[in-house]
């Protein structure tokens, strides 16, 4: 199964190509630390919520635009040695040294895959959630997911994947457990949704909310649903 290193930030909307232009040349030094696929999705469709969102997540400012990030290793053991390397090597500390965004509002926390439908390859847009589960119902959210996956196929989407938090540290000034204030017991689940486009995301979504199959299980939810946050996204690199 795969494991992802997920990240949410903060970026002003008026150095979008300097963001993508610094992620897009990073690509050859992550993939030589063993990142096996880098997606970065700049926010589009990113509502405001009213318990928790991805604004709140990262404090995000006036002028600034919520991008989804991740990174996709085969195992911890391969993300735990690509993130030493990336600690010591002096390319990293050239790049960190002007970062077009604030790093100090990014969250960042590694994530074991429990779900995985699906193929890579064809994404045109994505759908991020965010999301508290209680340590206790890890097995009755996975098995919630893995239908509910099912499901997104079948009205058209390309991939689903539901990551439950593994490496998940607290942040000096945002961290995911702050992002969906989460409780005592809960861990966080960190997941999305690849479409071959917005238009099929839209699509598929009506098909999905009117599927019987949905309102047979929506009162047996095992999460708290009013600090879930979710948004849509559009790819600006996936390397």
């Amino acid at each position: 199964m795969t494991y992802v290193e997920g990240f949410v930030l903060a970026v002003p909307a008026d150095k979008k190509d300097a963001y993508r232009k610094q992620a897009a040349d990073a690509v050859p030094l992550f993939k030589e630390f063993g990142v096996k696929r880098h997606v970065e999705a700049w926010g589009d469709d990113v509502p405001d919520g009213k318990v928790t969102d991805f604004k709140g997540a990262v404090k995000a400012e006036e002028g600034e635009v919520v991008v989804f990030s991740w990174f996709e290793y085969p195992d911890r053991a391969t993300r735990d040695a690509a993130n030493e390397k990336m600690m010591s090597d002096p390319r990293m500390k050239e790049m960190g040294a002007d970062m077009p965004f604030d790093g100090k509002r990014m969250i960042v926390a590694g994530f074991d895959s429990i779900v995985e439908t699906g193929e890579r390859g064809g994404m045109g847009y994505a759908d991020g959630f965010i999301l508290p589960v209680p340590e206790g119902n890890k097995e009755a959210y996975r098995e919630f997911a893995e239908k509910a996956s099912k499901m997104f196929q079948e009205h058209g989407a390309l991939r689903v994947i539901e990551a439950w938090g593994d490496d998940v540290p607290d942040g000096k000034v945002t961290d995911y457990r702050r992002a969906v204030k989460a409780e005592a017991g809960e861990n966080v689940v960190f997941s999305w949704i690849e479409w071959p486009s917005k238009a099929a995301r839209d699509e598929g979504w009506a098909k999905f909310m009117a599927d019987e199959r949905l309102k047979a299980n929506h009162d047996n939810m095992p999460f708290d649903g009013k600090r879930m946050f979710w948004g849509g996204f559009a790819p600006i690199l996936d390397a």
